[in-house]
């Protein structure tokens, strides 16, 4: 409870700052753990289908995250059938191992580049798909939980404000 009200809080905070802002919306994983199978799901519709926006993935760790990077599958479907797929790798700490993103205490949250000027062509509801690729070195099977991760989300902004 508390931690959703939390949530609430931030979002509402950072849509009052961000005139830019179309879209936001957030995901939490199961406990801080993101497992693999767990495919989150984000649909959205009503956008200007003549102006460009870009759009972030956003990522909220906490300290128990074990790695200075993360990779992440992204899947955008648009309403005409149409599939965009991308293999994304994102800098998550320092070298010296201090995290990037910003925050107090020991949740940061990353904002995430994912697609610049992107226009949305047609009305309609896209659907955005979400899911971890992490592999430790040297091994083929992915991790199956990934701890650190406790929150997942996206966020649409106007390119041109």
């Amino acid at each position: 409870m508390f931690r959703s009200l939390l949530a609430l809080t931030i979002i509402l905070l950072f849509i009052s700052c961000n005139d830019a802002l179309i879209k936001a919306e957030y995901k939490a994983t199961d406990k801080g753990s993101w497992n693999k199978e767990n495919i989150i799901e984000f649909t959205f519709s009503e956008m200007d289908t003549l102006r460009s926006h870009n759009m972030f993935i956003n990522v909220r760790n906490d300290e128990t995250f074990p790695y200075g990077n993360l990779f992440l599958i992204a899947e955008l479907d648009f309403p005409s059938g149409r599939t965009i797929g991308d293999t994304l790798e994102y800098e998550m700490a320092r070298p010296d191992g201090s995290w990037l993103g910003k925050g107090y205490g020991s949740v940061k949250e990353n904002k995430l580049w994912y697609k610049e000027n992107i226009v949305f062509p047609s009305s309609g509801v896209y659907t955005l798909r979400l899911s971890h690729a992490m592999r430790k070195n040297g091994k083929v099977e992915g991790i199956v939980n990934l701890q650190g991760i406790t929150d997942v989300g996206f966020q649409i902004e106007k390119s041109d404000p």
